[in-house]
């Protein structure tokens, strides 16, 4: 965790063609089974129809003014506004306020400009040419091509656990140089046919070159400017009249933390903000259509399952990990987990996606085969401590289900519910089998930030060279259809043999105060139009 107007963006050169844009043409983002696209549902959720002309009280055109204050879960008293740190939605929502990328994924997860306003290719895919557009900071400076080297080379310390590490990792920064204020000459370590989704990579914001004090007096070319900020509580920002894109309708937005979602619901009906992060199911059915607050699905936009360690006991066995696909009934996790909000998964990312290898048989319950590959490991009478957490919608229902499911199989599950302000640090490394979930973005992207030796949230220990030798073949192979071979290939074995139970794909649902407009409904978390708060205005 992601549509359009797309940023509104100005033209650049003649069309937005492959060869300065190789990646803009549409993906095929389709529907999974069962599910609506993510682009079949209006503001207003299934329910009224007060933003179309003509309804029940037309927005009209976008309002300036006022200060709209969101709801999100938050990470405690350790939160950071330090952009290249994101973990959290509320971390990326706060550093897509502040900052800017050189590129971002739009709804279907293909690269669109942002500070970038092309980028071209030589002949051998080694080297990328990237122009800057003209833009600035919050203090005045223009944002220049030393910037974004400073900001890469900062993600890239071997000495930092930042996000975007891994996804940086294609580029010889060494090597990479300044052609002018605004060029970038980047010299690639391999061929890479896909750069593009580098630049949009979670986390990969440009920083002024010499900054330091993120969290006092962050500065960034974002559509808002820093006012203050509490963490674990609350962010203020204040709208930034000389942004490339536009002006924000909003004179101010607040970020709140409410790590409860009734907390969060109820804050929002008590008109205490006017926007809500993620709603349980629950609260979504008891609400939609009833006029009090705008709910807003954006389907099967998370990905939720379970993180074996595959470099520890139990999970250092793949019996052990291919037991476990076969103990989940994916139908009744999500029926009780999610009450229905979202399709069923197939153990792998991405399900819909750019490379998805949909082709593989769609796992079911069996029992007796799971027993069967427990016996075989000397596992028969195993028993396993299961991390989860309130911090995210389904967790501690998907646990406990899963702990009924697993009994069946002979196997003992403890279901741990650890804290909501530590949960994601805590199970980066520690334990063996956890709840996960994840946003949006392009398969290649969730292979370099969780499946590879080097990738700093690789929550499952998957480390195997020759899976990160397919992964260097895959980003260098120039044909579309090679490289998804390559892909379906990776896929496969994760499948049989990976960390990542996916059981399903949840309903991502907010919701909004009746006058708040423009919040885009068919972006999936992580992408260019979710919490894109710059759009949005009260009526």
């Amino acid at each position: 965790m992601h549509d359009e107007p797309a940023g509104h963006l100005p033209p650049v050169g003649d069309q937005l063609d492959e060869h300065h844009f190789p990646g803009l043409r549409r993906r095929g983002f389709l529907a999974a089974a069962g599910a609506a696209s993510l682009g079949a549902f209006a503001l207003t959720g299934c329910g009224g129809t007060d933003d179309t002309p003509g309804g029940d009280g037309s927005a009209g055109p976008p309002r300036r003014g006022g200060r709209l204050r969101a709801a999100f879960a938050g990470g405690g008293a350790s939160e950071t506004l330090d952009p290249h740190l994101t973990n959290l939605f509320a971390d990326a929502a706060r550093a897509k306020a502040l900052y800017d990328k050189l590129a971002d994924y739009d709804a279907d997860l293909s690269a669109q400009p942002r500070l970038a306003e092309k980028w071209e290719a030589n002949k051998t895919l080694d080297r990328w040419q990237v122009t800057l557009r003209k833009a600035t900071f919050h203090d005045g400076r223009p944002v220049t091509a030393k910037d974004v080297l400073h900001s890469y080379r900062r993600i890239a310390d071997p000495q930092k656990a930042f996000r975007a590490k891994a996804s940086l990792e294609p580029i010889d920064l060494d090597a990479s140089r300044a052609t002018g204020e605004r060029g970038i000459e980047f010299v690639l370590k391999r061929p890479t046919a896909e750069f593009p989704n580098v630049l949009a990579s979670f986390g990969a914001y440009i920083v002024p070159e010499g900054a330091t004090d993120f969290d006092k007096k962050p500065i960034g070319s974002g559509p808002f400017r820093f006012v203050s900020f509490s963490p674990g509580r609350s962010a203020v920002f204040r709208r930034n009249e000389d942004y490339w894109d536009g002006a924000p309708h909003l004179d101010e937005l607040e970020f709140v933390i409410a790590n409860e979602e009734s907390a969060r619901v109820n804050a929002l009906l008590g008109g205490q903000v006017e926007y809500a992060h993620e709603l349980n199911p629950t609260t979504a059915r008891a609400h939609e259509g009833k006029g009090q607050i705008t709910v807003i699905r954006l389907r099967g936009s998370d990905m939720q399952g379970f993180a074996m360690k595959t470099d520890r006991t139990p999970f250092d066995d793949k019996r052990v990990r291919q037991a476990f696909f076969l103990i989940a009934d994916r139908k009744e996790l999500i029926d009780g987990a999610l009450s229905g909000a979202g399709v069923i998964g197939n153990d792998l990312f991405g399900k819909g996606y750019e490379y998805y290898a949909d082709g593989l048989p769609q796992r079911e319950q069996d029992l007796g085969r799971a027993r069967a590959l427990l016996k075989a490991a000397g596992a028969e009478k195993l028993k396993v401590t299961l991390d989860t957490s309130a911090v995210a919608t389904g967790f501690t229902e998907a646990a406990s289900i899963f702990r009924d499911q697993a009994a069946k199989a002979g196997v003992t599950i403890k279901v741990k519910t650890g804290s909501k302000d530590s949960y994601w640090s805590d199970i980066l490394d520690g334990g063996t089998l956890c709840s996960y979930r994840s946003g949006a973005m392009p398969i290649e992207a969730h292979i370099s930030q969780r499946l590879l030796i080097d990738s700093s949230t690789n929550a499952t220990k998957w480390h195997h060279k020759d899976f990160d030798a397919l992964y260097q073949r895959a980003q260098s192979t120039p044909d579309k259809a090679d490289r998804a071979a390559v892909y379906e290939r990776m896929q496969r074995r994760l499948y049989s043999e990976g960390g990542f139970l996916v059981w399903g794909f949840a309903d991502s649902i907010l919701g909004t105060a009746r006058n708040v407009k423009g919040v885009e409904s068919r972006a999936p978390a992580n992408t260019l139009d979710w919490a894109r708060f710059d759009k949005v205005w009260l009526a």
